[in-house]
């Protein structure tokens, strides 16, 4: 059997074992095993603990277990419900500023955690209700959190961008330096299509029915998030101004978290304490299950001649390079609408980023291509990991309701695709600009 066609058969085989409902990780683990059994043998088995092993040896990951620790402490507090208040407070008398205020707390509380269901979970519970409340429609009010959850897979640090770099030993400051721009570019176009929304709907009638707060009760909540803000620009400071390594930033900034909720919210309960730390280790060894899972999948591939024999004949088509990216952006969106963004980017980076860069392609643009891809997947079936969190926030919202607010925004991610394609600066000028070009 030729690799191509034996690729085929092992993508069919993968599909259909992770469909069984068994997890991805042991799903990547059975499928990796029984094609090196058949292909090269039962002794083939003895190099995956090796591998699955090896491929943890990094001290790169360390940065997932602390990054996911900082959003946990966050997530335990109420600095998402504050942050929502605050931004809610000052933008109340701009139509749709609502709706502008909860995609901004957002992309702030996104920016702290890193995590897309904690984002949609701690800004919806308190936003979702209010939006109702105040007259926006159920499509806009779930839509916005829904989306506006996305934001955390991109916006720095982000877990995503860690599990990128890793898979293609690729800078992961200058990942979260690439997702700067077009975190804020998608932000924007969440906002604008948002306001847009409301006018058309009849803005008027919402904002003027807002309440009104005065300079002080403005002024009297930003105590309680600019803390944690300050944490967030410290980490991104130390970051890029070579202060320290990732891992070390993120370590920093966990500990930082922790004790701003101990002394701001007073998570002094052993308690609470252990579910902030039992809610991280469960998360931190699942990404890394499947990290290690992921490797023994690759190494089956390579060993096979499958990866090869898949880059060799697509460098060597006879299109356009732009016709390549666009088949790799249908297929990176349709694998998203099935897998979780860490299980895709383990199985497929490696695979496509040669291509990629064979094609002229910057890999860093690449990178936010991909996560933009994997956050439409967050929010659209059958998977859509958001559409679920905001249904368990708002279980007399339809499923269909949800999804149908959350359509427009899509579109905007869909758009932000195609102007980083137009003007692909956006996401290598920031890391070009602090950290020099890519070697």
């Amino acid at each position: 059997m030729d690799p191509i066609t034996l690729g085929g058969v092992v993508a069919l085989t993968t599909v259909l074992v992770l469909f069984s409902g068994v997890s991805v990780a042991k799903g990547l683990l059975i499928v990796s095993a029984g094609f090196l059994i058949v292909f090269d043998g039962i002794r083939s088995l003895e190099l995956m603990p090796e591998i699955f092993f090896g491929k943890l040896d990094n001290f790169a990951l360390l940065s997932i277990p602390m990054f996911i620790l900082m959003g946990a402490a966050i997530a335990s507090t109420r600095a998402g419900a504050d942050l929502y208040e605050a931004l809610e407070r000052w933008l109340t008398r701009v139509p749709g500023g609502l709706v502008v205020s909860n995609l901004g707390a957002c992309a702030l509380f996104s920016a702290m955690s890193g995590s897309s269901p904690a984002t949609c979970a701690a800004i919806g519970k308190m936003g979702i209700p209010e939006m109702r409340k105040r007259g926006y429609p159920d499509t806009v009010a779930s839509g916005a959190i829904a989306a506006g959850g996305t934001l955390g897979i991109l916006i720095p640090p982000s877990v995503t961008m860690i599990v990128y770099g890793i898979a293609t030993e690729t800078s992961i400051g200058r990942l979260f330096l690439a997702g700067v721009v077009p975190g804020l570019l998608l932000v924007a176009l969440f906002m604008a299509w948002s306001v847009y929304s409301t006018w058309r709907r009849g803005a008027a009638g919402v904002a003027l029915g807002a309440a009104r707060y005065s300079w002080r009760e403005k002024l009297e909540v930003l105590p309680r998030v600019l803390p944690f803000i300050a944490i967030i620009l410290g980490v991104l400071y130390a970051l890029y101004g070579g202060v320290a390594t990732p891992s070390e930033t993120a370590a920093v900034g966990a500990l930082l978290c922790v004790l701003m909720a101990m002394v701001i919210y007073r998570l002094w309960s052993p308690a609470e304490l252990w579910v902030v730390l039992r809610d991280t280790t469960r998360e931190s060894v699942m990404i890394l299950f499947i990290i290690g899972s992921a490797g023994v999948f690759s190494y089956m591939l390579s060993s096979l001649f499958v990866t090869q024999a898949i880059a060799e004949w697509i460098t060597g088509l006879d299109a356009n390079r732009w016709v390549v990216m666009a088949a790799i952006n249908l297929f990176l969106l349709v694998a998203g609408f099935f897998l979780p963004p860490v299980a895709v980017i383990l199985m497929v980076a490696p695979i496509l980023l040669p291509i990629v860069i064979s094609a002229g392609f910057d890999p860093y643009w690449f990178a936010v291509v991909l996560t933009i891809n994997m956050e439409i997947g967050l929010i659209t079936p059958p998977v859509g990991l958001n559409l679920y969190v905001i249904n368990g926030i708002a279980p007399d919202i339809p499923l269909k309701t949800i999804l149908a607010g959350s359509a427009p925004f899509v579109g905007c991610m869909i758009l932000a695709i195609l102007i980083l394609c137009l003007f692909p600066g956006l996401a290598t000028w920031l890391p070009n600009t602090l950290m020099g070009p890519a070697v």
